[in-house]
């Protein structure tokens, strides 16, 4: 027997869904408009999870879609030798592109195929084969002709077929959710146990209202009960004080041994009512009592720790926040925003080669930017930069929440005397000096960046060669983080931390090297 110790992914790995194929457990989770898309992770005994894959490499284009804006809510599931992933793929700005897709592989660290894109609007589908051979779509979108309440969303159900790659059948709406009034009745997933079908939603909107509810029929298509006992998992009831809140999107999962495991989504809060963190995993034991699931019993709430049976002690793996120290070019936490790392720098060594791009951080296009989940309140990350670049070209490290909401600290070149390190906040589109440095620096010399985080302080500083040739430190600024959370912007994310290089629209042949970038929680 293994303890784990919540969340199972810390870091923003929301909306989680998760199934077994023989005694592998595979999850996977929202990416938003970063790449690579809808990692597949993979586990013997939901305690020690391992990146194997993405299913969404370059299979979709991403052009100009915004921050939070992308890949939304995936479910996965396994049938007949195939993994199955349904996801949304969303542009705020224009309801016509993108839409409802499937993509499947018959190994999960892929090839994934192209995607099929669904006939049905909405968001968060789900796929469910049934035993007798048919197999059903269903999802959640708001009610278009004349909702009850604001934000009034169903979940329909339709026949898919394989042979044809397409909806088949009428459709039938089953759910409104629990609660009359509630918002955003979505994630929905259905399961069949002694010959019930079983309907697990979210519902309340994925924040403090967050719940998980459940409801049973004799048929696929319904009609659906709701449990008396709704929403059976929930820490809304907590207040705002709790350490973790908007507990919801749940998923669940057998396993060999019978035993019956759910994982969902929740926001560790620090710093006040914030959540830089993001939506992380977490997992919840499940029981089944008169007909009905029951999710953490006797406990009724999220656990801290969770005891599994069938675990065997060994180390975590990388993508859980566990380790300390260099992020390798090939490590799986590395992430660009709308592209893929390798098509926005080259690994060389330990470190990257990074062309400077017109894209700044501020535009919806492809910025030159790396970075790794935040996954620790208190953590250092360090990078090594090397650049010979001209006057208004830019190299630095930066905090990401989105293109209107981070901070970067800078290093440009004057065009006579040193060169200067500027820590600019962006806030609600419009940016802020926090403060400046000079630093000295040789063309091609190395310089290290840092960002040390301490709760919701955000320090930036410039480490160089001193003249004794011991390191000095330069303190540039510290920033507010909990002006960075979605609470305070708006958005789905959690942050990243990572390196950029950009030429402010200016066409460029520059590059830098940056790295190695180190991570290690405090």
């Amino acid at each position: 027997m293994t303890v784990v110790h919540n969340p199972v992914l810390p870091g923003c790995y929301p909306d989680p869904s998760i199934c077994r194929v023989g005694e592998d457990f595979y999850l996977v989770t929202s990416t938003f408009e970063y790449l690579p898309g809808l990692p597949i992770m993979r586990s013997r005994d939901l305690v020690r999870w391992e990146q194997v894959g993405a299913a969404v490499t370059d299979q979709i284009d991403y052009s100009d879609v915004p921050s939070s804006g992308a890949l939304y809510a995936p479910t996965i599931r396994h049938h007949d030798g195939v993994f199955y992933v349904v996801c949304t793929f969303v542009d705020p700005t224009d309801d016509a592109r993108g839409g409802n897709f499937l993509v499947t592989a018959t190994d999960p660290a892929g090839p994934w195929s192209d995607p099929v894109w669904l006939d049905v609007g909405g968001i968060d589908p789900s796929i469910f084969f049934d035993d007798d051979g048919r197999v059903w779509m269903h999802g959640t979108r708001l009610v278009e002709k004349d909702p009850e309440w604001f934000h009034q969303t169903e979940v329909w159900i339709r026949e898919y077929s394989l042979t044809e790659q397409k909806l088949v059948g009428p459709e039938h709406v089953v759910w409104n959710g629990a609660v009359k009034g509630v918002v955003w009745a979505e994630g929905p997933h259905l399961y069949k146990k002694d010959g019930t079908y079983y309907l697990v939603a979210a519902e309340g909107g994925t924040e403090f209202h967050h719940a998980v509810s459940v409801a049973r029929a004799e048929s696929v298509t319904g009609p659906y009960t709701g449990n008396k006992g709704n929403p059976i998992l929930t820490h809304r009831h907590l207040g705002r004080g709790s350490e973790l809140v908007g507990v919801g999107h749940a998923d669940l999962v057998e396993a060999v041994d019978g035993s019956w495991w759910a994982v969902c989504l929740g926001m560790r809060t620090y710093g006040g009512y914030h959540y830089n963190l993001g939506r992380e995993c977490f997992l919840v034991p499940v029981v089944w009592e008169d007909g009905w699931p029951v999710l953490a019993p006797g406990l009724g709430r999220v656990p801290d720790e969770v005891e599994v049976p069938f675990a065997q002690d060994g180390p975590l793996g990388v993508v859980q926040g566990t380790t300390s120290g260099v992020v390798a070019p090939g490590d799986p936490r590395w992430c660009a925003v709308r592209a893929l790392p390798q098509d926005v720098a080259a690994p060389d060594g330990d470190r990257w080669t990074l062309p400077v791009r017109p894209e700044p951080l501020t535009g919806t296009g492809v910025p030159a930017f790396l970075g790794v989940r935040q996954q620790h309140r208190d953590v250092d990350i360090t990078v090594q930069v090397r650049a010979e670049l001209p006057d208004g070209e830019e190299v630095g490290i930066a905090v990401r929440q989105s293109e209107n909401d981070h901070v970067r600290l800078g290093l440009t070149r004057r065009a006579v005397g040193p060169w200067i390190a500027t820590v600019m906040h962006r806030r609600q589109g419009s940016d802020e000096v926090l403060g400046s440095v000079d630093v000295d620096l040789v063309d091609g010399a190395g310089v290290g960046l840092r960002l040390r985080a301490r709760g919701q302080d955000y320090a930036f500083e410039v480490t160089r060669p001193g003249a004794d040739g011991e390191a000095a430190t330069l303190p540039v600024a510290v920033a507010d983080g909990r002006t960075l959370d979605s609470v305070a912007t708006g958005g789905f994310l959690g942050l990243w931390v990572g390196v950029y290089a950009t030429s402010e629209g200016r066409a460029t042949q520059s590059q830098a090297t940056v790295g190695p970038l180190t991570y290690e929680p405090r």
